[in-house]
Order: C-alpha cells, then sequence, then structure tokens
C-alpha cells in the first residue's frame, strides 16, 4: 500500500457562541444538512466523556455539539463550549492555525448578501476575479454572525488554481 497519497477531507470543528443560532444559520444560509441534532457532552467516564478529557484536559465540565455536512459530504462539527465568548476581531490571520475556511457556490453575490441578511458581514466589498477579463472565477471573504472567516469561490479549488501561478 502506498504512503504517500491525498487523504480525503473528513470534518471540521468551529467554535460558535450559540449553538442554537449557529445551527440555523449554516443550515439554513448555506444549505448544509443537519445530522445530529444539538446535543450536551458532560465531563465523565463515558467513551466520548474520557475521549474528550484526552483533548481538552481536565476541568472542562460540558459543551453542547451538533453535526451537519455539507452537500460533497464533509462534515461540520459546532461546537459551544461553556463559557465561550465572540472576539472583537477573530482575523488574526497571522497567527498559526487555521483562519478561514471557503464554500463554492456559483452565486458568490448571492451568497455574500444572505450571509449579510443572516448576520455576517462581508471582509471585502465586492468579490474578486483571479484572471479579469479572461476567467470567470471569483472570490470573496466573509464572517460568519459569529466572527468565523468564510470565503466563498464561484469556482472548484482545482480548477482556480490549475493554471499554476497567478
Amino acid at each position: 500500500m502506498p504512503t504517500n497519497y491525498p487523504r480525503s477531507f473528513s470534518h471540521i470543528g468551529i467554535s460558535v457562541p450559540d449553538l442554537d443560532k449557529a445551527v440555523e444559520f449554516y443550515t439554513q444560509t448555506l444549505g448544509w444538512y443537519l445530522i445530529m441534532k444539538p446535543t450536551e457532552i458532560v465531563e465523565d467516564d463515558s467513551a466520548i466523556g474520557e475521549m474528550c478529557s484526552d483533548v481538552f484536559g481536565s476541568n472542562w465540565e460540558h459543551f453542547r455539539i451538533a453535526h451537519l455536512s455539507t452537500g460533497d459530504r464533509v462534515g461540520i462539527e459546532l461546537f459551544e463550549f461553556k463559557g465561550q465568548t465572540n472576539p472583537e476581531d477573530n482575523f488574526e490571520y497571522w497567527k498559526t492555525g487555521i483562519f478561514h475556511f471557503s464554500v463554492q457556490d456559483p452565486d458568490v453575490e448571492g451568497l455574500a448578501e444572505k450571509i449579510v441578511v443572516a448576520g455576517g458581514k462581508r471582509r471585502m466589498k465586492e468579490p474578486r476575479y483571479y484572471y479579469p477579463g479572461e476567467k470567470p472565477y471569483r472570490m470573496i471573504y466573509m464572517e460568519d454572525p459569529f466572527g468565523n472567516i468564510l470565503e466563498i469561490y464561484s469556482h472548484s479549488y482545482e480548477l482556480i488554481y490549475s493554471e499554476g501561478a497567478y
């Protein structure tokens, strides 16, 4: 069996201060499927409790989680932790870690407007073209209502970058 091959993307975890509002936003605005309704997880000696203690350490007490899925079967775990807050500016792109995730919609402008109407905001005034005058590939950076950064692409990732350098 080869040791170097591309793995599939399974899921991503997103922290939000209000799980119910986040489930509503992501299902209603982005159209993602709710596959496990919001559930409370408590710090105990159950399998999931011990697994979470392995990750979070001790004294995390409890959190709420919901599972969603995108149209292309990528999982989304939404977490609401005890005492969680919305930072004033969640866009510290210069720090190590994930600073955004991206979705694809041929109607970049329409989805951007839906996000704004649902309480999100634009990080850019207008969508930008990757190859102006040559190809219709567009993108825009947005924020969900909770301060998480998301980008909208008009076309698939591999199609946009298949030309090589900009």
